[in-house]
Parts: C-alpha cells; structure tokens; sequence
C-alpha cells in the first residue's frame, strides 16, 4: 500500500476540475454522508461533481442535506479527471459505479476499513478512525477546504452512525471533539438529527425484527447468535435493504453472545453475512475474509455463494473453530 498525506490529496483536489464521489453498493450513514460532505466541499471550490452509489440515496437518509445530489449511476460511462471511492474496503464493491467511469485521470481510496488492500493510485486507509467521516473531516481541515452548516451535518451523521451514536470501541477524545466542532461550525440541532437517525423508523422494519428474533438460535454455549432473513419473509413484508441496518446490534446485546451473525438470503444465489464481535480476541473481519469479505476486527461481512442452510452452516463452523480456540 502506498500511503498519500491530506497535503497530496488536497493538491490534487485544487487542481483538477471533474470529479466522481463515490461509496458501496448497500450504503450506511458512513458512506452517503461522508460523499455529500466531500462533494458539497469540491462544489463550495468551483468543482464539477459527481455523487454516485449503485442504491442511490437511501429512503432513511433523505434528510441530509443537498442528499438529491446523491444519485445512481448514470447508463453511459463518463470520463472525470478523480475518481474517488469513500469508505469501500474492495474497489468491487463500488458495484455498478465502476462501469459508470470510462476514464480517470487520478483514483483516490480513502477507508477506515483494516482489510482494504490499498487499490487506487493515492490511499488513506486509517483502521484507527471510527469512521470515514473522520478522515474526511480531517482532509477538509488540514487542506483549509470549505466547511458549512450542510458540509458539518453530513459528517456529523457519518460519525454518528459508524461509532454507533459514539458507543464503539474505536470512539476516542477525537471522535468526540470533531463532533463539538462539527455541531459548534454548523449550528447543528443534535436532538433533530438524532431523532431522524434512530427515532424515525417505518413500521416495516419493527415488522422485520419481530420475524428475524423469530428465527433466533443460540450456539456455542450462547456464545454465538444468529437470525437469517428469507427472500420469501423480505417479500412479504415488502421491505427495502436499508431496513437490515442495525438490527444485528439485538443479537450483540445479548449477555454472553460474543459473536453476533445475520444471514440475509440474495436473489443472485449467495447470501449476505453480516457479523459483529464484542472481543477482539474473535476478529469477525478474519473469518469473513475467508469468504471473500472484510471488514474491521469487530464488524464485518461477506457475500458468499450457497443456499441458506449452507452458508449459515459454514459460517457458523468457522466461528466455532475461532471461539474454542479462544477458550
């Protein structure tokens, strides 16, 4: 991995004209807001940009601000001068944004994922950030960037949401004075963006943890727990991707569950593993790396090829294998 400096990034950043903002494929707070903070910064300069995502805004996220700017891929490919790709740990899972760049002069990686393998021609990758939000904070104010209400609340979500409302392990006095300024710059009402975050939830999606915790089962000694959602179950209740978000966190508040797994059956034959870990000495981003993902220590996931009953088999094989070497 070849590591750029904020002075080498925000160089290229005043230089050039055209540029894509770009995030992955089943985007979080993390991803969108750090994309609109970053564009609304480059736009304050004069820049021609580009914000894409293979999902588009996501119905949850509609209220940050300037968040129509945040659209699908256009169907004929584009050329730009930088391409960026924000908080994706695998250039593939920028899914069909890919195709939408024929040409770029300069690919810019910036991650706080530990298994990003470092593609594009200039990289920050930092595992210590809570979240890219972080680094793009960081970026904008070491480089004097544009920095407004609109800007300060778009980052102040991406943090939210990755520290889990600052509650995760990787949130330090950092994390927590980047916020102060943030809501000090932009003026922003904490107790509305709060609400909207985690208070605003459609009726579908309690639908879907009632059917999930139906489905729960314990093993390992109650050591490891998971749910699995069915295409015919997402179907019926007609809800929408972005509904999974944080559901998994029911499984990892349980005393005693170290590993928490949410399997999510894909109309495209794989399904969808999401993991979470309490200890660090069970590193969810090995394991899910050996079916192709990645992730952080404690937060993880993979797509991996098989039916239902197969992957969850397999899934929670490896995992018994990690805990009892644990014990």
């Amino acid at each position: 991995m070849t590591t750029s400096t904020f002075n080498e990034i925000g160089q290229v950043l005043r230089e050039h004209q055209r540029f894509a903002i770009l995030g992955h494929v089943r985007p979080d707070g993390d991803a969108l807001g750090s994309q609109l903070a970053l564009a609304l910064s480059l736009q304050q300069l004069g820049k021609d940009v580009r914000v894409w995502n293979e999902d588009g805004i996501l119905e949850k996220y509609s209220f940050l601000p300037r968040s129509e700017l945040l659209t699908k891929p256009p169907a004929t490919a584009e050329d730009v001068d930088v391409a960026i790709a924000l908080d994706t740990a695998i250039q593939s899972r920028l899914g069909t944004v890919l195709a939408a760049i024929r040409s770029a002069k300069i690919w810019i990686n910036i991650d706080h994922h530990l298994s990003n393998p470092g593609y594009g021609d200039m990289v920050i990758v930092d595992p210590s950030a809570p979240a890219t939000g972080e680094i793009i904070f960081r970026l904008i104010k070491s480089q004097g960037l544009p920095l407004n209400h609109d800007i300060a609340e778009n980052l102040y979500v991406a943090i939210s949401t990755d520290t889990g409302s600052f509650q995760y392990p990787k949130t330090s006095a950092r994390t927590f004075e980047i916020a102060a300024e943030l809501v000090r710059v932009g003026s922003l009402d904490v107790g509305k963006i709060s609400q909207q975050l985690y208070e605003s939830h459609p009726r579908r999606r309690l639908e879907l943890l009632r059917e999930l915790l139906r489905t729960m089962r314990f093993e390992f000694g109650g050591r490891a727990a998971s749910f699995s959602l069915t295409l015919k179950t997402a179907a019926d209740l007609a809800v929408l991707p972005e509904d999974n978000e944080g559901l998994i966190d029911h499984l990892r508040a349980i005393r005693g569950v170290v590993v928490a797994v949410f399997f999510e059956e894909l109309a495209d034959g794989k399904v969808r593993v999401s993991m979470r870990s309490k200890d660090e000495a069970v590193d969810v981003c090995a394991i899910c790396q050996k079916f192709g993902g990645g992730g952080h220590t404690l937060a993880a996931g993979a797509r991996v090829r098989g039916s239902l009953a197969e992957v969850e088999g397999k899934v929670l094989e490896e995992i018994r294998g990690v805990l009892e070497r644990k014990s």
